[in-house]
């Protein structure tokens, strides 16, 4: 019989549970070339919700420049994990020719901050999309901002499953 000194199971469990925790909270702090949607902490949102907004009259013809999406505005909420809480943006898009032509997002932060994050995040993302085809577009890390991304980035995947000519 081998004997050895163990460590009781309460410290090692202890243990694990502190060193996954820590490695979440860090990945949630992950910048540079990480997308929202590759953070762990983006698995456990709920995926986008889009409902359309108003559209153009070019839409009502039912087809667009391109044929590939119908022109008009749209708008659709993302969602995305934080340390603190789960955030939400609404997100609207006015699509022209397959190409974006406008971008408003309005935040709705749950913790100081977010707030900060999602403003920052808000006065960046005209330049990033504006002028860019719709399937050209995801967004990493605007103005600072990573985890906003991913709520954005869910919100034009559903928009494009919206205006799929």
């Amino acid at each position: 019989m081998i004997r050895t000194t163990a460590v009781p199971r309460p410290v090692r469990i202890g243990t694990a549970l502190l060193g996954v925790a820590g490695i979440a909270t860090l990945a949630g702090c992950a910048g540079g070339a990480t997308t929202g949607d590759a953070a762990p902490a983006d698995t456990a949102a709920p995926a986008a919700s889009s409902a359309p907004a108003t559209t153009s009259g070019a839409a009502a013809g039912g087809s667009a420049a391109s044929g590939t999406y119908k022109d008009g505005e749209y708008e659709a909420t993302g969602q995305y994990a934080t340390p603190e809480s789960v955030e939400t943006i609404d997100v609207t898009l006015t699509i022209a020719g397959d190409t974006v032509t406008a971008v408003k997002v309005t935040g709705d932060p749950q913790a100081a901050e977010s707030k900060r994050y999602q403003g920052e995040f808000i006065g960046g993302i005209q330049s990033e999309v504006v002028g860019k085809k719709l399937d050209e577009i995801s967004v990493s890390k605007v103005a600072g901002s990573s985890l906003t991304s991913g709520g954005f980035n869910k919100a034009v995947d559903s928009i494009k499953s919206e205006a799929k000519a």
